[in-house]
Parts: C-alpha cells; structure tokens; sequence
C-alpha cells in the first residue's frame, strides 16, 4: 500500500536566504516565501529544519537542494521504507564533494553517498 499515495500529506518548501521552512500542500504552482517573496525550493516530506543561526548546516541544506536532491524518506509513492542519506554539516558536504570527484561521480551521486 502506498503511504503517500494514500493519504494527503504537506510538504516542506525552504527558502534558503531567509532561512525558512514551511509545509504547504503540494501544487505544481511556484511557492512563495511569505518575507521575501523569492521562489520557495522543495525539499521533500521529511525535512528537518536547522536552526536560523545554524550556518553550517544551512549552507549543506543549500547545497542539497540545488544539487537536485530532496529530503526523502519514503520513495516517491511511500512504498519504499529505505532511509536516504543527506549530509548535515558543510564539512561532510566537502568531504563528499572531494571524494565523489575522485571516484567520477555527479555532485548528487556525491552528496547521496552515505559511507565514503
């Protein structure tokens, strides 16, 4: 049965200048942040906000967003339970940058590296 399939959940949409989350419902429409009036990013379902003075982590949340990636803990439909891995610091995000270039990799496939 799919979990999100099956029921109506929010999701979170980041606005990384102000640092910023909030859960909306999902439209194919552009969010807004409601401060600065700049395009929101979607992060995913299972988004954890850092705290505002938090700069380091907020620089790895910038990073993972734009590199494509989102904050999933559920595939897509909610029928996969396999928890995704996201970096939390901009040190760990350095480290997967550097170690993903010496293997080849996209800067997504790198921040998706759980083990280095």
């Amino acid at each position: 049965m799919c979990t999100y399939g099956m029921v109506f959940y929010k999701v979170h949409y980041v606005c990384v200048p102000c640092r910023r989350s909030h859960k909306q419902p999902w439209v194919r429409g552009e969010h807004r942040c409601p401060r600065c009036r700049q395009p929101m990013l979607y992060a995913g379902h299972d988004f954890a906000a850092p705290r505002r003075g938090d700069e380091r982590r907020w620089r790895a949340v910038a990073t993972v967003l734009t590199a494509g990636l989102r904050y999933e803990g559920f595939e897509p439909c909610g029928c996969g339970r396999q928890p995704k891995y996201r970096p939390r610091t901009s040190a760990q995000v350095r480290a997967r940058l550097r170690a993903g270039a010496r293997r080849g990799l996209t800067d997504a496939e790198a921040l998706a590296l759980r083990d280095l």
